[in-house]
């Protein structure tokens, strides 16, 4: 699955987008979360605080128990402002 970080998210990991291979059981956008956090130092920086990112599946906002299997893209972002 690919996944696309925002904004801060993007600075702390280092990157904007990557594709990934989450192990079997890594059923939730918080289950991914966790497991980001354990890939190095930038991950656990940028996960630090999981309250405060949010996340899109397949272009849907979602909470955090929503389920990633079968998703091709997920997103995270810091909450957004408008203007």
């Amino acid at each position: 699955m690919k996944v696309l970080y925002f904004a801060w998210v993007r600075e702390r990991v280092g990157k904007t987008e990557e594709v990934i291979d989450p192990p079997p059981g890594i059923a939730t956008v918080a289950d991914l979360m966790q497991w980001l956090i354990g890939r190095g130092e930038e991950y656990a920086h940028a996960f630090a605080a999981p309250q405060a990112i949010r996340a899109a599946v397949d272009h849907a906002h979602v909470k955090h128990d929503a389920r990633i299997a079968g998703a091709r893209e997920i997103a995270f972002f810091p909450p957004m402002t408008g203007g």
